[in-house]
């Protein structure tokens, strides 16, 4: 089970921090992803970080923009995401894909947080 949140209401420009906690463990070869909705639009990949290593990839929307990053102590993946933009906007998923893939197809995943909602206002 995975727990997102950290999302809100933010003027464009700013800044905000997602955090997943994950109440089962989490293993080495594990990718750690977010993936976000759009209202009208299908899922899409933001980014992932191999738990072991701490190797990440990026969506080239959010390349500069956002970083995600991982703490062992807590179980937790955050999505600190800067320089915010309206198309950001969106309801975020974190997701757990077992056999470290670390591709960018939500079929790959195969776990799912409840999602929290980023809103960025113009």
């Amino acid at each position: 089970v995975q727990l997102a949140s950290g999302g809100g209401l933010v003027q464009a420009g700013g800044s905000l921090r997602l955090s997943c906690a994950a109440s089962g463990q989490i293993f080495g070869n594990y990718f750690m992803a977010w993936f976000r909705q759009s209202p009208g639009k299908e899922r899409e990949f933001v980014a992932a970080v191999k738990w072991s290593i701490g190797v990440t990839r990026y969506a080239d929307s959010v390349k500069g923009r956002f970083t995600i990053s991982r703490s062992y102590a807590k179980n937790t993946v955050h999505l600190q995401m800067n320089s915010l933009k309206p198309e950001d906007t969106a309801v975020y998923y974190c997701a757990a894909d077992k056999n470290g893939l670390g591709s960018v197809a939500e079929s790959d995943y195969d776990y799912w947080g409840q999602g929290t909602l980023v809103t960025v206002s113009s």
